[in-house]
């Protein structure tokens, strides 16, 4: 919403804080340095008002200005890394991995959901030379990714069907990308039945996702998926298979012990 829009919007109770906010969230979203023409422009502010507002996100931390303009500062990382941490089983989570015979050479990941997304909140590097995944804090399609697929396991049907209809159509990622909400519920339900979901290519080209489940820890804590990417010359469906088995009982450890839904 533009500050000068009137009508029927709701009124902003503290307008320099939503405005800060919407200023970090253009960087996050662009990705990549923003003058402060650019930035004045995706908030629909003078100049003068944003520069304002850099001064106090710069003062703070949040954002540094750089030759070329603008772009998000230290503590915006020390907050994430905050949020990560404040559920057990994030902070359990390295150590899991580390003590599995097969993901201790894996690069895992955990993501939370956020609407239709699958956002990333952590990742294990194994030893494996080979490097890749989704970078911390950014998101892909629920409907597509292995991560947001093990997110979608545990609702109804419906409930996935009315997620995935009230937005946008479902974005073509690459080649293999399944478009239709149908296809993509028939395939959150072959992974109930094996139990894990798996992402051939949909996401990215060239890597096969693998994940799971994984229940909060309290009640009122976010349901979290822990998965894997390997490269697709290497997804043979013994690796897939062991991998899976691998991931849930890698969620059975992380599980807490007291969870009425923990698997006896």
């Amino acid at each position: 919403m533009r500050d000068d829009d009137e009508g029927g919007a709701v009124r902003d109770p503290a307008p320099a804080v939503g405005r800060s906010i919407r200023l970090l969230g253009l960087l996050a979203e662009a990705g990549r340095t923003l003058t402060l023409t650019e930035l004045a422009a995706g908030l629909g502010l003078a100049k003068s008002s944003t520069a304002n507002l850099c001064l106090s996100l710069e003062a703070g931390r949040m954002i540094e200005r750089v030759p070329l303009g603008y772009r998000l500062g230290i503590r915006t990382a020390e907050l994430g890394g905050a949020f990560a941490a404040q559920f057990n089983q994030v902070r359990e989570f390295y150590a899991v991995c580390e003590t599995s015979p097969v993901l201790a050479t894996e690069l895992v990941q955990v993501a939370v959901l956020d609407d239709a997304d699958a956002l990333y909140l952590a990742r294990y590097e194994g030893s494996r030379s080979i490097r890749m995944g989704t970078p911390l804090g950014s998101r892909l399609p629920a409907a597509l990714s292995a991560t947001g697929r093990a997110l979608l396991m545990t609702r109804t049907d419906d409930d996935v069907r009315a997620l995935l209809t009230r937005g946008r159509p479902l974005p073509k990622l690459t080649d293999h990308s399944t478009l239709d909400v149908d296809a993509v519920i028939a395939k959150i339900a072959a992974s109930r039945e094996r139990g894990w979901a798996v992402d051939e290519e949909e996401s990215f080209r060239g890597i096969v996702g693998v994940a799971v489940p994984l229940e909060g820890w309290a009640p009122g804590d976010p349901q979290l998926a822990l998965g894997v990417g390997l490269p697709v010359a290497d997804a043979a469906p013994e690796r897939i298979a062991r991998i899976g088995g691998a991931l849930r009982e890698a969620a059975a450890a992380l599980t807490n012990p007291f969870s009425a839904s923990r698997p006896a």
